[in-house]
């Protein structure tokens, strides 16, 4: 696609706009941009599987996808694809890899205070881009509420990083408030400034099947640091390759979650911030998942996982596992009577799943990994029995 130096801000229709409208090789660069930062972030979790590096982890991965969904809402609902905003852009991209490179140390370091100087930048690079749709019709007030919460936040976030703790905890939650708050309170201009009915959609199926990308890394890891391959390694590699598929299956195909969104409704516009908002668990157990299943297989041969390290394991393949039940509730077919009986068969294996982490310290590693993928597979055939028909239902 070329760049033209003048191209303006359009606004697409209500029934989504451009039907072709596919992502661009611009949006997968800035989404693998992201993936490599969360990929990052999370070095310190393979050393610090723990409850203590987990929400540490877990907010800054938070941080990271958050300031990934506002570039990808607003490009969404607004096409440009002009120089200034390639190089806006390129200076998002720059920011995300600052905070990258601060997230390698403890919350009340100097490092993290790094982190939410360049997560304020980020936000202020989203109000420029906001700012230049302002006079897109109907588009002024949602633009100008959004600017408002996304200066407050930046302006926290970036106080935040002049202060020690615990202040700076203090100016954290306040600015994390504010982050929240603000396209909730926003909503209502969902139906008026619908997302791309397509362009939405794939965008988070391509950050998933990203993200589910670095989970085969991280099995791979867990191979590479085998120094000899026996039947309990290979066997703990091949179930956590089988984890990730199942995963990438029950997503693409049971639950159809990147069919067509049509948002016309106020009710269709919180059937859709439940769907986004929902990608956020997955994504985090997903990523969790992955570094938990590497230390099996780097343990399966001549050690045992501790019994923290199995609950966070089934507790981050548990949370995936709700979260897609979740996403599947919002297709509409899903939420009569039959499906809501299937979300309830979810329900259980999920807990099955939370079960197995108890029962982890007294069996071998290959056989609790192999559990854990039963429980993976019983929800993909759930899945494609309750859910294959909404494969092609819009939201």
């Amino acid at each position: 696609m070329r760049a033209s130096i003048a191209r303006p801000v359009r606004l697409r229709s209500a029934e989504g706009g451009e039907s072709g409208r596919k992502v661009t090789w611009l949006e997968l660069f800035f989404d693998l941009a992201f993936v490599a930062a969360v990929s990052q972030v999370g070095t310190p979790l393979t050393t610090d599987y723990s409850p203590g590096g987990l929400l540490r982890y877990s907010l800054l991965f938070f941080l990271i996808w958050w300031a990934w969904l506002g570039h990808t809402l607003y490009s969404t609902r607004f096409d440009t694809d002009d120089v200034v905003q390639r190089v806006v852009t390129l200076m998002q991209i720059f920011g995300v890899a600052v905070m990258a490179i601060n997230a390698d140390d403890t919350l009340n370091s100097r490092s993290s205070a790094g982190f939410a100087a360049a997560y304020s930048g980020l936000r202020v690079m989203l109000v420029l881009q906001y700012w230049r749709a302002r006079r897109v019709p109907h588009a002024s007030e949602f633009v100008h509420a959004t600017a408002t919460g996304l200066l407050t936040a930046a302006g926290l976030w970036l106080a935040s990083s002049l202060v020690p703790p615990p202040l700076r905890y203090v100016l954290w939650a306040a600015a994390l408030a504010v982050d929240l708050s603000t396209p909730l309170l926003t909503a209502r201009h969902t139906a008026k400034l619908p997302p791309h009915k397509e362009h939405l959609p794939e965008r988070f199926g391509l950050f998933t099947i990203i993200l589910i990308g670095e989970s085969l890394v991280s099995v791979m890891k867990g191979m590479k640091s085998q120094e000899d391959w026996s039947v309990a390694a290979a066997s703990s590699a091949l179930l956590g390759l089988t984890v990730a598929f199942s995963l990438w299956w029950w997503y693409f195909d049971g639950v159809g979650a990147v069919g067509e969104m049509r948002v016309h409704s106020r009710r269709d516009s919180r059937r859709f911030h439940v769907w986004a908002y929902a990608h956020f668990p997955l994504y985090l157990g997903i990523a969790v998942a992955g570094v938990g299943v590497e230390h099996v297989i780097h343990v399966a041969a001549h050690g045992d996982l501790h019994a923290t390290e199995m609950w966070i394991l089934c507790g981050a393949l548990a949370t995936a596992m709700a979260a897609v039940t979740t996403i599947a509730a919002t297709r509409r077919e899903a939420t009569a009577t039959t499906g809501g009986q299937r979300i309830g068969w979810h329900a259980a294996v999920t807990t099955l799943t939370l079960l197995v982490g108890a029962a982890g310290p007294w069996i071998p590693p290959a056989v609790f990994l192999l559990a854990l993928v039963s429980c993976a597979v019983v929800q993909l055939l759930l899945s494609l029995g309750a859910f294959a028909s909404t494969a092609q239902t819009a939201i």
